[in-house]
């Protein structure tokens, strides 16, 4: 079965002259253990479908089937609880609560999936070691480089072993080795895991982690 399904989807943006078609009848399945790499220019509808695959935003036309569940046949708080569950998402921004801790930020996570306090704090332990950044766990946002809050992102993402994570331009504030470092934790977890990367980037060098491309252009896949 796959992990996530996209099901003829449309969205359209705007209104009357200034309607944007952002997917049109897009359709694609990731498998449990693929790392799909998700490439097109600005504006190409990338972030679109990632939140609708997250159902965080609403489509027009078609379904999304998300770890078996079709989130159209499901109401808002089962929505939420299934995204909780199934979904680690890295934002282009890291979006992280400024007042709590980066090793907090990502305990809160694993909580939210259900996790319990011990295996929160085992599993976000084991992630900042894993992206180099351990030593920062105690530090809130205000106290970090752009690159360090972004890898907090990335291990909030993962700490709950999602069955899929969705990654919006995740390395876009990192140096070439940080990002190559969370691409490989990303690998790792789709190996190892089973679970499914849906990476949508325009850093050609991460091509070499895919287990295939897609391309968005004008909301179509090529």
């Amino acid at each position: 079965m796959s992990v996530l399904e996209l099901k003829s989807v449309s969205k359209t943006r705007g209104r009357g002259a200034q309607t944007v078609r952002a997917l049109d009848s897009v359709s694609v399945a990731v498998e449990p253990g693929e790392f799909v790499m998700l490439e097109g220019p600005s504006g190409s509808g990338k972030t679109t479908l990632l939140a609708i695959a997250a159902g965080l935003l609403s489509l027009d036309a078609g379904d999304v089937a998300l770890a078996g569940h079709s989130l159209k046949s499901l109401k808002a708080a089962e929505q939420r609880r299934c995204r909780a569950r199934h979904v680690g998402f890295v934002f282009q921004r890291p979006n992280l609560l400024s007042r709590l801790s980066a090793r907090r930020n990502v305990v809160l996570a694993a909580l939210l999936a259900g996790a319990t306090e011990s295996t929160a704090q085992v599993r976000a332990a084991e992630l900042l070691e894993a992206l180099g950044i351990a030593a920062l766990a105690d530090r809130r946002p205000a106290e970090l480089s752009a690159g360090q809050e972004q890898r907090v992102a990335v291990a909030r993402a993962l700490v709950h072993r999602p069955s899929i994570v969705l990654a919006d331009e995740p390395t876009a504030n990192l140096d070439w080795a940080a990002g190559r470092l969370v691409a490989e934790r990303l690998k790792t977890l789709a190996r190892e895991q089973r679970s499914a990367v849906l990476l949508a980037t325009h850093d050609t060098r991460l091509e070499m982690f895919a287990d295939r491309k897609l391309r968005l252009e004008d909301g179509r896949l090529i």
